[in-house]
């Protein structure tokens, strides 16, 4: 037997709904038993332009490396930066976990 829902309040704010999302379970709030997979095959990533200054030389070999890899140089530098940002994550956490054994 399926426990019976908890009633969502009502919030004054976004913050409000924010912080009551981040202490408890949507579990205890959704009927399990009536969920069903969903599929949204158009969603995108919400983006922010951005303005980068680059040295000349910089940009030159950006877009000749982008131009040999058949693919917009903006689209190669997003690329550049998300495998640095998860390198970086990756080599933090090794040095936290490093940290902590020898702690």
């Amino acid at each position: 037997m399926a426990s019976r829902a908890r009633r969502i309040p009502r919030f004054k704010t976004e913050d409000d709904e924010r912080s009551f999302w981040a202490r408890h379970s949507p579990l205890d709030y959704f009927p399990m038993d009536r969920a069903h997979r969903v599929s949204f095959p158009d969603l995108r990533p919400s983006l922010r332009s951005i303005s980068l200054r680059l040295p000349e030389d910089m940009l030159v070999a950006l877009k000749e490396q982008a131009n040999r890899q058949d693919v917009p140089y903006q689209s190669l530098a997003k690329i550049y930066l998300a495998r640095e940002i998860r390198h970086e994550g990756r080599s933090n956490a090794r040095s936290r976990l490093a940290a902590a054994r020898t702690a």
